[in-house]
């Protein structure tokens, strides 16, 4: 059984690749993906959700700071990212992702960060 890192690791290098298709394999289709800008039920939303992020940031680059893993396929992850606008500029985003794994895949993900921070020339 895989534990919410190693599915919450492959997860994230896909959505660095901008691989939405890699993606949404992670993700049950019942799945639900919740964070600051609201809750999305089902693949077609959630798909819409990583798409429209893509096109407005097209790099992604992202270090797992640290895990709590749970009983129960039960999880949360501290991350540090950088979301990178088609103009190159970075943007900072930290935040944590409780998250609930079934077989290999999300049940649910809510995600708890920070807003983009424009970053001067810092690298993470």
């Amino acid at each position: 059984m895989r534990t919410p890192r190693e599915v919450s690791e492959s997860y994230w290098a896909a959505e660095c690749r901008r691989d939405v298709d890699a993606v949404m394999a992670h993700y049950h289709d019942d799945a639900t993906y919740e964070d600051g800008g609201g809750r999305r039920a089902g693949h077609a939303q959630i798909r819409r959700f990583y798409e429209e992020s893509a096109r407005e940031y097209p790099g992604l680059e992202l270090t797992i700071v640290r895990d709590f893993d749970g009983k129960d396929g039960n999880g949360a992850l501290e991350f540090d990212a950088a979301l990178i606008d088609p103009q190159g500029r970075r943007h900072r985003v930290r935040g944590v992702n409780v998250v609930q794994v079934r077989d290999g895949k999300f049940v649910s993900v809510r995600s708890y960060e920070d807003p983009p921070a424009l970053e001067s020339s810092a690298v993470i």
